[in-house]
């Protein structure tokens, strides 16, 4: 079991993990459940489970919506193929199959899959269950499973899964609020689930993403654009995909992380020693970078960065391009460093650390409190209801509807006045009786617009 970073966490043979997010010693299980009545049953209204096919010219991409966590994964790092809050939602000719294929195999879902000639490598996505059984607590958001854990009910019988889901990865609710109990449905977005709080005086390693983050760009650099250049493709060409895995784990630990000899979370250990460097971590015993290679791999390393979305604030920037220059300047060194040397620290360069962002509850915030009408004034959707439904709301329910729509707000009054009053609506807390009661009164007074 391991954090967002990929630091272990502390685990025994059985433990209770939180469920219905309310603990306040997450990620374990400290009773709140039962106080605050948490139930684990699926909502009736959820996403259908439903597994649509988009065929492409070289690959098939599924995808079922229903369990979908919207991580972004893919909508993020491969958006000419994934579009957000658009129709079709795939388009596989939109990109690279190697691309595809990567952005398949990263859905922590299990939502997605791809055929190629019409045969679905449902192997490939689950990684030849080759994965460790590992938990991640993923920052604020679900528990993501691999290694084929089982799921099963409280009577061990097996927790039935979605259309053409993967049995090798999923992600389980930890806020309390999904759809689609147990498994998540990104209701942690919308409720503004947070755990762990944000550390105040974060490292370089703790800002990048921690170890998953610097492992997807060395994955990038090394199997998409080193893999790619003619310049340093021959030099690089029997880097085992062990020594991408321990490049991260040097630049980790050089940013603060754990250290190097300790296995990465997920990955079996491998029990070679690793240079403090991890250009030379890579390189082959001997070779030596001539300064054309050097200035091309910090180049490539950079794109990489920026394609696995490490922060682009300019003092993250400024750190990580000045650690780039260092190290690839000692694979250039006449007299390289024999042995293996003590681990290199990193930290914010004199451009100092970035200022945290606001939390992102606050620009949802309404800037204006809600006027509520008058006993003897005639209820109206654009001047008292709609005003009612925040953002957060509105993106909460648009698998169903459109809260600010008062056409779809007609059409669902009943179902809606229905979880307004037991407070399952919003997702978040219930509304004041007040509110409610305004709300009764516009459906019993013709719903006007």
């Amino acid at each position: 079991m391991h954090n967002w970073l990929g630091e272990e966490l502390p685990a025994r043979p059985q433990m209770a993990l939180c469920r219905c997010g309310g603990s306040s010693s997450k990620p374990f299980c400290d009773g709140t459940h039962a106080r605050i009545g948490f139930s684990g049953a699926k909502d009736p209204k959820r996403v259908p489970d439903r597994r649509d096919s988009y065929p492409g010219r070289q690959v098939t991409i599924f995808d079922n919506r229903g369990i979908c966590q919207h991580s972004s994964f893919c909508t993020d790092r491969l958006a000419a193929v994934f579009h957000a809050d658009a129709d079709p939602f795939v388009t596989p000719s939109g990109g690279r199959m190697d691309d595809l294929i990567r952005a398949v195999r990263s859905c922590p879902s299990g939502a997605l899959s791809y055929a190629v000639d019409g045969v679905e490598e449902r192997a490939t996505v689950d990684h030849h269950g080759r994965r460790v059984a590992g938990i991640e607590v993923s920052l604020d958001g679900p528990y993501r499973i691999t290694g084929g854990i089982p799921i099963t009910d409280d009577e061990g019988a097996d927790v039935a899964r979605a259309a053409g889901s993967s049995r090798e990865h999923s992600a389980l609710c930890r806020c309390g609020h999904s759809l689609n109990k147990p498994f998540c449905s990104g209701m942690h977005w919308y409720v503004d689930f947070r755990d762990p709080a944000p550390s105040a005086d974060p490292s370089l390693f703790e800002w990048a993403g921690g170890r998953p983050a610097l492992t997807r760009m060395t994955r990038l650099l090394y199997e998409k654009h080193i893999a790619a250049d003619p310049l340093l493709a021959p030099v690089f060409a029997g880097l085992p995909p062990a020594g991408q895995q321990r490049a991260a784990s040097v630049m980790a630990e050089a940013f603060g992380g754990p250290p190097v000899h300790e296995a990465p979370a997920g990955e079996p250990p491998n029990g070679e020693p690793a240079a403090a460097d991890p250009l030379l971590a890579t390189l082959p015993a001997g070779q030596q970078l001539t300064e054309e290679q050097r200035a091309r791999w910090v180049t490539l390393a950079t794109v990489a960065a920026r394609e696995a979305q490490l922060p682009a604030d300019p003092q993250f920037q400024a750190a990580l391009v000045s650690y780039l220059e260092w190290v690839s300047r000692t694979a250039t060194s006449p007299t390289p460093p024999a042995g293996k040397q003590p681990a290199l620290r990193w930290d914010w360069t004199a451009a100092g650390r970035p200022v945290s962002p606001p939390p992102a509850a606050a620009a949802d915030q309404p800037g204006e409190p809600v006027t509520l009408p008058g006993p003897d004034e005639q209820v109206s959707f654009a001047t008292h209801i709609k005003p009612l439904f925040r953002d957060r709301d509105r993106q909460s329910m648009s698998f169903a509807f459109d809260l600010w729509s008062v056409g779809d707000v007609r059409a669902h009054a009943a179902d809606i006045l229905g979880r307004l009053g037991n407070g399952s609506m919003p997702c978040d807390g219930a509304w004041p009786e007040q509110q409610v009661a305004v709300f009764r009164r516009w459906t019993e007074t013709g719903c006007q617009a």
